[in-house]
C-alpha cells in the first residue's frame, strides 16, 4: 500500500521557499503570480457558458509552488484585480459583473484550489512524487468544478450546469493535472527540503 503523508507541518516541497523569504520576496512573487494568473486567461477557447482557459493550470501551479497560505493571497489578490477593472480575467475579461454571473462559482472557487492543492503539495504531493503531485492537482480541479457547477445550477438548473459547466471541462481538468505535476517535477530543487 502507499505510504501518503499528511502529518507534515512544515513544507517538503518548496523549490521557490518563498515561506523563508523576506515580506518583499513574499510581495514580489504576489505579484509576478497574479501576472502569470493574467496570462494564463489569456489562452482562451470560447464556450458558453463558460470559456475553457489555463487558469485551473495557473491556480493549482500557484498553490503547489507557493504553498496553501501565499498561494491563497496570490489568487484571491488577481481576482480582486479582475473586479476592480485591470483585464486579468479569461479573455482580459474584467468587472465585478463576473462574479455574479455564470462564471461566479469558478472565480469563488479558485482560492480554494490553490489553499487545497497548496496543503497537499505541503505535505508530500508534490514534484518529489509524480502521481500524487497528478491527484493533488486533479482534486484541485475537480473542486473548481464542483463549486462552479453548484453556483451555476442556481443560474441554469442542475442537468444544464453539468452538461455545460462540468462534463465538457473534465478531459481538461485531467490534460492541466497532468501539465502541472510535469511542470513540478521538472523544477530544479524539487529533492530538496524546504529551508526552515
Amino acid at each position: 500500500m502507499t505510504d501518503v503523508p499528511f502529518s507534515s507541518s512544515k513544507p517538503s516541497f518548496s523549490p521557490l521557499r518563498l515561506q523563508g523569504r523576506s515580506l518583499a520576496w513574499q510581495v514580489g512573487a504576489v505579484v509576478l503570480g497574479t501576472l502569470f494568473l493574467a496570462l494564463s486567461s489569456y489562452i482562451e477557447v470560447p464556450m458558453l457558458p463558460v470559456p475553457v482557459t489555463m487558469q485551473t493550470f495557473a491556480v493549482t501551479l500557484i498553490g503547489a509552488l507557493y504553498g496553501w497560505r501565499l498561494g491563497a493571497v496570490t489568487i484571491a489578490a488577481w481576482l480582486v484585480e479582475g473586479a476592480v477593472g485591470f483585464p486579468v480575467l479569461a479573455g482580459g475579461a474584467a468587472g465585478v459583473q463576473h462574479f455574479v454571473g455564470p462564471t461566479g462559482g469558478y472565480l469563488f472557487a479558485f482560492p480554494i484550489v490553490g489553499a487545497l492543492v497548496g496543503w497537499l503539495a505541503e505535505r508530500g504531493w508534490n514534484g518529489n512524487r509524480v502521481m500524487l503531485a497528478f491527484a493533488a492537482m486533479l482534486l484541485g480541479n475537480l473542486a473548481c468544478l464542483v463549486l462552479g457547477t453548484m453556483w451555476l445550477a442556481i443560474m441554469i438548473g442542475a442537468e444544464q450546469a453539468i452538461t455545460f459547466g462540468f462534463l465538457p471541462f473534465i478531459v481538461g481538468g485531467l490534460l492541466k493535472s497532468a501539465l502541472g505535476a510535469a511542470t513540478l517535477m521538472a523544477l530544479p530543487g524539487r529533492a530538496k527540503p524546504a529551508n526552515p
